[in-house]
């Protein structure tokens, strides 16, 4: 007989409940009617505590104004119960209960074998107004197709102001919100590697929407059971298993606080606009995610055209990237800050998340996410993918303690941790990524499959005359391709340029990498007699304003950029009449810039303008925004 070796998630299960029933007063229980059940497994009428204080995520938190506001909200009509006329057992033909109810249809031992041996059958679809996607199913024998355009399911009282909103769009917009929503309705997982900016606010009011009708329907399943719970406390039902581990059930990713803050404004479009509902603690929500009283944003407050506007929208407001902040939906209110354990929806940063995670050494609050939100992974992958993974890799775990959780009432496939074959991730990007696609390829287990929203690319437009040089190097594996590529630019590229009397003055370096850029870095320190200086996203103010000038007055020949810097501070750099891309940028708008940069200074002929781009197959994604999808094959050898 096998020895359990205590990785099973049986042994887990008992382990947490042993030791949660040791930890006899760690919760301060708020709610005055609350009675505690005497054993963690038994039946109460209600299974949740809704106010539980583990511990306040912010230092303001304790504030005695804020912590009485959330007592008084916890009188409201959800915590007594009061459910409305629509609250009903959901049927058994509802696409939320057929994917996330207990008895799920779509949660079977051969779909979770083929999706953990990556058999994916893959097909091409073209998605309405989202243009052609690749959709994956899990590969088996008797796997059932389903539809990527599914029926909308979402509840009347939800949708309500999405109508309103759509009666002022036009009918192609109308029609791609719709779309979006379709396929989101399918549960599969979806991603959009290439949202355009003008689509960036439509596409997170849909997605705002999709996570507020999931929040609203499990919610109310709650109430429901509640109900039928207290109504025969002597004889309860057997079948209310409506629930996780712990509340949180959307999880939304975001690069800084000024993403959270139109977040915040799309989930608030959709709430009712009733003088009865009300956000609780907006002010403060206000205080700390915008800018402050009286502070100017000399982005949106310059002319039109100062800054390009992928940099105003990303950087405009409060561009802190540390943050995290719970939310709470009720009928009648939607409250800011609440406690994580008490919360619907977690809106953070990889960096806040991570900070949080390592200092409580606890992610609990992330085991029951049902609904994964990231949104803007390029900016996140100019920050820090290490922290994305951080994240990714604490998602759907059994969690540590009980959190006052009724185990009878959780959903059998958490107890038997298959929670990451169901839960829903949307991503989405401006471009992508190797690293994203390695996310999506192997971090996505949804058994309901997965879609990626292909396009096609046009080549970028750069200025006449300009003809850029696309030098390949050959690398056989992803592993070696930072080791053949420093090799290829220091023994090749770099001597070439040094040996040219034009092209050894006025020349930037612009590495995309910032693992290369130091390496470049140091190689150019070692090289003796060699003029050059450096703009990268830790110079200051002060030590940009001389690197700029000394290379505009030729007193340095040579400039280092990295793309970081100039995804941070977009500056606009004069004197360059010579360009070395270590590497295609991972923006294409950037190669763009940095092309008509030259021409900044008076009397600069095309002519007198040389770049180079170093390049191997590995840079696929990258040649293929700036080259075009029909040319970027014939710089790869790809057919």
């Amino acid at each position: 007989m096998a020895i359990d070796d205590g990785t099973s998630v049986t042994t887990k299960l008992l382990t947490l409940l042993n030791v949660s029933a040791t930890r006899v007063g760690k919760r301060k229980i708020e709610t005055e009617d609350f009675v505690p059940a005497e054993k963690l497994n038994k039946r109460r009428s209600i299974s949740f505590s809704e106010n539980v204080a583990v511990r306040l995520l912010h230092p303001e938190e304790t504030n005695p104004e804020v912590v009485e506001t959330e007592k008084d909200a916890s009188k409201s009509e959800e915590e007594t119960m009061e459910v409305d006329e629509d609250v009903e057992v959901e049927a058994a033909s509802d696409p939320y209960e057929t994917h996330f109810g207990p008895n799920t249809k779509v949660l079977s031992t051969p779909s979770r074998e083929a999706v953990d041996k990556s058999a994916w059958a893959t097909a091409k679809e073209t998605l309405g107004r989202l243009g052609p996607a690749t959709v994956y199913t899990p590969d088996y024998p008797e796997a059932q197709s389903s539809k990527t355009l599914a029926p909308i399911d979402v509840l009347d009282r939800v949708k309500e102001t999405f109508k309103t909103q759509q009666s002022r769009c036009t009918s192609s917009q109308v029609e791609a919100q719709n779309d979006l929503l379709s396929v989101l309705c399918s549960r599969k997982d979806v991603y959009i590697p290439s949202a355009s900016l003008d689509s960036r606010r439509s596409t997170r009011q849909v997605i705002a929407l999709h996570a507020l009708n999931h929040i609203s329907k499990k919610r109310r399943r709650v109430l429901k059971n509640n109900e039928r719970l207290a109504k025969n406390p002597d004889s309860p039902p057997e079948d209310v298993q409506d629930q996780g581990f712990t509340r949180p059930s959307v999880l939304i990713l975001l690069p800084f606080r000024n993403s959270t803050l139109d977040w915040f404004r799309a989930l608030t479009s959709h709430t009712p606009t009733s003088a009865g509902y009300q956000v609780e603690n907006q002010a403060r929500f206000l205080a700390e995610y915008d800018l402050p009283p009286g502070a100017v944003d000399k982005l949106t407050a310059a002319e039109h055209g100062t800054y390009p506007a992928d940099h105003v929208e990303t950087f405009k407001g409060n561009v802190d990237d540390n943050f995290r902040i719970g939310v709470k939906m009720t009928r009648k209110t939607l409250r800011m800050f609440t406690e994580f354990y008490g919360c619907d929806l977690i809106l953070a940063s990889p960096l806040g998340l991570r900070r949080s995670i390592e200092k409580e050494k606890n992610a609990d609050y992330l085991s029951s996410v049902e609904m994964l939100i990231v949104d803007q992974m390029d900016a996140l992958m100019m920050q820090n993918w290490e922290h994305v993974k951080f994240v990714m890799s604490h998602m759907n775990k059994l969690p540590k303690e009980s959190h006052d959780t009724d185990i009878s009432r959780i959903k059998p496939w958490y107890l038997d941790g298959l929670a990451p074959y169901l839960r829903q991730s949307i991503l989405m990007s401006s471009v992508e990524a190797p690293e994203m696609r390695a996310l999506f390829n192997n971090s996505l287990k949804n058994v309901a499959g997965k879609v990626k929203v292909d396009k096609r690319w046009s080549p970028i437009d750069i200025p006449d005359g300009v003809k850029p040089n696309f030098v390949h190097f050959d690398c056989n594996s992803p592993q070696d391709e930072a080791e053949k590529r420093f090799h290829h630019f220091t023994t090749q590229t770099l001597p070439s340029i040094l040996k040219s009397a034009v092209q050894s003055t006025n020349t930037v370096i612009f590495v995309p990498s910032s693992f290369d850029f130091i390496r470049v870095h140091a190689h150019l320190r070692n090289q003796p007699g060699l003029s050059f200086t450096v703009l990268s996203e830790y110079s200051t103010n002060q030590d940009i304003s001389r690197a700029r000038l000394a290379f505009f007055k030729g007193e340095k020949n040579f400039l280092l950029v990295s793309e970081r810097f100039h995804f941070y501070k977009r500056y606009k750099l004069r004197g360059i009449r010579n360009l070395v891309f270590y590497g295609p940028p991972e923006h294409p708008q950037y190669f763009q810039e940095f092309l008509s940069y030259p021409f900044l200074d008076e009397g600069v002929d095309p002519s007198d303008v040389t770049c180079r781009v170093l390049y191997s197959r590995y840079d696929w994604f990258r040649l293929e925004r700036i080259a075009g999808t029909e040319a970027a094959p014939e710089l790869t050898k790809i057919s």
